[in-house]
């Protein structure tokens, strides 16, 4: 499963602060991957067992959104390939794809889109 550093407290309360920030916008029928949510939808690799999951899932208006937070990584390939992965998604089902970060980890969020060629603002909280 590609979960990328994810299950320290400091991302935990990175991740809680994403999902206030979503309900604060109106988002609903938040899903996350944390305590009190339903788990979003896992991608499983043919052949491998690998599988890919969502950091955020949630609806605005009728439109599904996915959320990614992007925290330093001591793993940036598998990031990018996640990252590439759910925009290729999301283009294929008429989702939105969106990209979380916070003070510390701008620098390394623009240079790891730069790096796969990914035209994406990522929304700082």
């Amino acid at each position: 499963m590609i979960t990328i550093d994810k299950d320290t407290d400091k991302n935990t309360e990175i991740l809680g602060t994403a999902i206030s920030y979503l309900e604060d916008r109106g988002f609903e029928n938040i899903k996350a991957d944390t305590d009190g949510f339903e788990s979003p939808k896992s991608y499983i690799r043919r052949g491998s067992e690998v599988s890919i999951t969502p950091d955020i899932v949630a609806e605005r208006d009728g439109e599904k959104h996915i959320f990614e937070l992007s925290l330093k990584s001591k793993k940036p390939r598998l990031l990018k390939s996640k990252w590439l992965f759910l925009d290729t998604l999301s283009g294929m089902k008429n989702f939105k794809f969106k990209i979380f970060t916070t003070r510390g980890h701008y620098k390394f969020t623009d240079e790891t889109l730069n790096s796969i060629n990914l035209n994406k603002t990522p929304v700082k909280i």
